[in-house]
């Protein structure tokens, strides 16, 4: 597997990191242990949680597979928690990125995955109650304190970004953003990617498939159903069926991603995954699976790159629709020049 430096930082990362949004959930402690295992030996280094993630329970399983391996395991993996939302036993006024909430969130994640400290602590999405300024003097005193060797956020827009990283400059090491950012979701380009580009974070994708639409698994003429995610309930979250069905975009960049993925002998997800992993300011492409078997799909994408022709064949079929102003021709117009 590639590495590449998290942002502008020294801390090397696998190109691919393990999301375990699914551990205690969607996948018992074994199918946990075992995909660790299996992402491990295929060269990864990333394990990517959150304290909410299955009421603690997935930062639980990391810990006991972490315990059952050993100090060179430990040493050997760039450990990613985050905290903001109510996890349990917290009310939901007392959430949020204040000293107070983030303070003792990160003590019980580091409690439940059994270290001293974790290698990226995320402030997993702005909330307009808590001033920037608090969250970040309480990173700047985890970093200090050895509770966390670097500092990221998540679901942060453009301007709190870039907020948040000025807040950081000089004071502590903030290095990531963990957006959504898929061939269905682009509008992540806009302005996340540029802030988080200009202030030296890289990014950290979630929802890479767009929760498994660039699978190819989902089809026009048939409402899913069965053991997916939206075969259980349809509706759910924002990759929601009749949301996306409805799109003819949807289905535009799905017939480009399977003649690139025809061509190229491999499959609509090891696609997507790549052309993912090769977009500017990406650092690590965040895997969220289900199964041992998902997993090994998902890492047939290791060492994939596409080709121009081939990117540019899906960056047509998946460019947002926007307005004239101010993402659409009229607004970039007036923010670039020529030189000759």
């Amino acid at each position: 597997m590639e590495h590449r430096t998290l942002g502008r930082s020294g801390l090397a990362v696998s190109t691919y990191a393990l999301g375990t949004m699914t551990f205690g959930a969607e996948a018992d402690e074994a199918s946990s242990h075992r995909m660790m295992s299996q992402y491990v030996d295929a060269g990864g280094v990333v394990l990517e949680t959150a304290d909410v993630y299955a009421g603690g329970l997935s930062e639980s399983i990391i810990g006991r597979w972490m315990a059952a391996q050993g100090s060179s395991t430990r040493d050997r993996v760039v450990l990613a928690t985050k905290g903001r939302f109510p996890s349990r036993g917290v009310e939901p006024r007392d959430a949020g990125g204040s000293r107070r909430n983030l303070r003792r969130s990160l003590d019980r994640s580091l409690q439940r995955l059994g270290v001293d400290h974790v290698d990226l602590y995320q402030v997993h999405a702005h909330e307009a109650v808590t001033p920037m300024e608090e969250t970040a003097g309480f990173l700047e005193d985890a970093v200090h304190q050895g509770k966390i060797g670097y500092a990221g956020l998540s679901n942060y827009t453009g301007w709190q970004t870039a907020t948040m990283t000025a807040l950081a400059a000089g004071r502590f090491p903030l290095v990531s953003h963990q957006p959504q950012y898929n061939l269905l979701v682009r509008e992540t380009e806009h302005e996340i990617v540029p802030a988080a580009v200009a202030g030296g974070l890289g990014l950290l994708p979630w929802s890479p498939l767009a929760g498994g639409w660039l699978s190819g698994k989902y089809r026009r003429d048939a409402r899913p159903e069965g053991a997916t995610r939206l075969g259980e309930d349809p509706q759910r979250g924002m990759e929601a069926y009749d949301k996306r069905s409805g799109s003819q975009q949807t289905w535009d960049v799905l017939e480009a991603l399977q003649q690139v993925a025809e061509g190229r002998g491999a499959t609509m997800a090891q696609v997507a995954l790549a052309w993912l992993h090769d977009r500017p300011g990406v650092s690590s492409v965040i895997l969220g699976v289900r199964t041992p078997e998902q997993l090994e799909g998902n890492l047939g994408a290791v060492g994939l790159h596409l080709t121009d022709v081939e990117t540019a064949k899906l960056d047509e079929a998946s460019a947002p629709v926007v307005a004239d102003y101010p993402y659409g021709p009229a607004g970039v117009a007036q923010r670039t020049r020529t030189l000759d």
